[in-house]
């Protein structure tokens, strides 16, 4: 083979890797989109809503065993989450104004973490996250199957009523104005 051949064997052939390169890059971006647009537009188990809760009891971050009947009777808000959850970090302090804005009208938020007390407590003092976070590594998981997260997102939040029945469950982020579009109507009743 001549010089010129091999020349533009060789180009042809970076040609074609280059082809092949992109639509591979193309392939793996659109499943990564894909991947996203599933955490932004989650799908709800709809398996648990209208379901009365079950019982469970965690400890929280000072060690204290808690139990759920312990908020009985309030507007319940369970979020499953984790220090390594940007989503979960992003939407805390919306549930902390939350907290603070609804409280005396009988709104409860409880952050159930997938982590160990010590793993969490700089982050709780940190954000001053101002209701009870608990802890418990294989029972968190449990508990959350248990409230309709059998793929283990996080975050993973419930809404509960007065009366105890599962109202609202979303898997990924969920924005402050949409948790008060569920939240106000369970308050007045």
């Amino acid at each position: 083979m001549k010089q010129w051949q091999i020349l533009i064997a060789v180009v042809v052939l970076a040609l074609i890797s280059a082809a092949g390169g992109y639509q591979l890059q193309q392939y793996l971006k659109s499943d990564e989109t894909e991947q996203i647009v599933a955490v932004q537009k989650p799908l709800t188990p709809k398996s648990v809503m209208g379901s009365q809760v079950k019982n469970f009891s965690l400890f929280d971050v000072n060690g204290k065993q808690r139990n759920l009947k312990e908020w009985q009777g309030k507007i319940i808000v369970i979020n499953f989450w984790a220090t390594w959850c940007a989503p979960c970090r992003e939407e805390i302090p919306a549930f902390i104004e939350l907290q603070q804005q609804y409280a005396n009208d009988g709104l409860q938020f409880i952050g159930i973490a997938l982590q160990t007390a010590e793993e969490i407590r700089d982050f709780i003092n940190e954000f001053s996250i101002n209701y009870p976070s608990l802890v418990g590594a294989g029972d968190v998981i449990n508990i959350a199957k248990n409230l309709g997260n059998d793929i283990g997102a996080l975050p993973y939040t419930v809404i509960i009523d007065r009366s105890g029945i599962i109202t609202f469950t979303r898997r990924g982020p969920l924005l402050k104005s949409e948790a008060e579009l569920v939240i106000r109507p369970l308050l007045t009743l």
